[in-house]
C-alpha cells in the first residue's frame, strides 16, 4: 500500500531531495554490493519516490550498503544515497520491520560483543549468531581454516577501559530506545 507522505518523511529526516532523482542507475552501477541486495539503489529509490514504505522498510538491501558513499559521488544530483540508507536503517528499527532482517540480528550481536569486550570477539559472535538461527556447523571447516591462518582467535581481546565503553552503548541504545 503506498504511503504519499513516505517521500516527505525521508526527505525530513535526513536532509536529503530524495525527489530530485530521476532514476540514471549510476548509483547501482557504480554499488560494490548492488549484486548481493535484494532491491537495487536506484530501485529503492524509487519505491522511495512511489511511497513504497513497507516494502523499502522490510528490505535488506539498507543493511547490506558498506556506507563507502560510491552511490553519493556518482550522483549527477548530489543525492547523498547513502545517507538515505542510513536514515531507513533507523527508520527499519523504529518501525519495528528491522526485526524481521538478519544483517540487523547480526549488528546487535556485533556491538554487545564490542560492549563486552571493548572490540568485536569474531569467534563467540559467530557462534551466538549460528546458536540463535539453529545452524550449528555452518561454516565450521572455513572458521576452522581462519583459525589455522590466525584470522580468528580463539578468546576475545579486552580493552583496558571497556566497561566505560560498555556504558556508552547502553547509553547510546536507551536514548535511542525512548
Amino acid at each position: 500500500m503506498p504511503h504519499p507522505s513516505f517521500l516527505d518523511e525521508i526527505e525530513t529526516r535526513s536532509g536529503v531531495t530524495v525527489s530530485e532523482c530521476y532514476q540514471c542507475c549510476r548509483c547501482t552501477n557504480g554499488c560494490p554490493v548492488a549484486r548481493d541486495m535484494g532491491i537495487v539503489p536506484h530501485r529503492v529509490i524509487g519505491h522511495i519516490l512511489n511511497g513504497q514504505r513497507d516494502k523499502v522498510l522490510a528490505s535488506t538491501s539498507p543493511w547490506k550498503c558498506l556506507q563507502c558513499a560510491t552511490c553519493s559521488l556518482r550522483c549527477p544530483n548530489g543525492i547523498d544515497i547513502a545517507h538515505v540508507f542510513e536514515t531507513l536503517r533507523q527508520l527499519a528499527i523504529e518501525s519495528g520491520l528491522a526485526v524481521k532482517n538478519d544483517v540487523w540480528h547480526f549488528d546487535h550481536l556485533i556491538i554487545d560483543s564490542v560492549a563486552r569486550h571493548g572490540r568485536l570477539c569474531e569467534l563467540a559472535t559467530i557462534i551466538r549468531y549460528r546458536l540463535s538461527k539453529k545452524e550449528f556447523l555452518k561454516d565450521a571447516a572455513m572458521g576452522l581454516d581462519m583459525m589455522k591462518k590466525g584470522r580468528i582467535g580463539l578468546s576475545s581481546h579486552n580493552v583496558r577501559d571497556r566497561k566505560r565503553l560498555g556504558t556508552v552503548i547502553r547509553d547510546m541504545r536507551e536514548r535511542r530506545d525512548t
